[in-house]
């Protein structure tokens, strides 16, 4: 009994880092339905200053920003320690949208992104 608490531990404990630590492909479509959450993953290092930002207009008929968060890829909370920026939206309503994201250095004058990746959500 004890081994199979364990391994459903184990599973549980894997299944829960790996779903949110890795980036979204930008290649690939998002599908999902009206009234879903779904997210988008970019790797991020906050504490370098650098930070992401939503480029443009959000078609907010189609899809609206519900949370950002930071996950870090370490357990310890260190100056220059990585991780994902995880973004999380809901499908508003049938259609298709873009989300583009922009990496903006840590720069108090307005400047363009150093990078930018872009997202299409399709909501069917």
């Amino acid at each position: 009994m004890k081994k199979i608490f364990a391994f459903l531990l184990l599973a549980a404990l894997l299944t829960a880092c790996s779903s949110s630590s890795k980036p979204t492909n930008p290649q690939i479509t998002i599908k999902t339905n009206p009234g879903k959450e779904f997210k988008v993953t970019v790797e991020s290092n906050p504490s370098t200053g650098y930070h992401w930002e939503i480029v443009g207009e959000l078609d907010e008929n189609i899809v609206e920003l519900v949370s950002k968060e930071f996950n870090s890829s370490s357990d310890l909370s260190t100056l220059g320690s990585g991780g994902v920026d995880v973004w999380t939206f809901k499908a508003v309503r049938s259609g298709k949208a873009t989300i583009t994201l922009g990496y903006y250095s840590p720069s108090n004058t307005p400047t363009e992104p150093e990078k930018t990746e872009t997202f299409s959500v399709e909501v069917r």
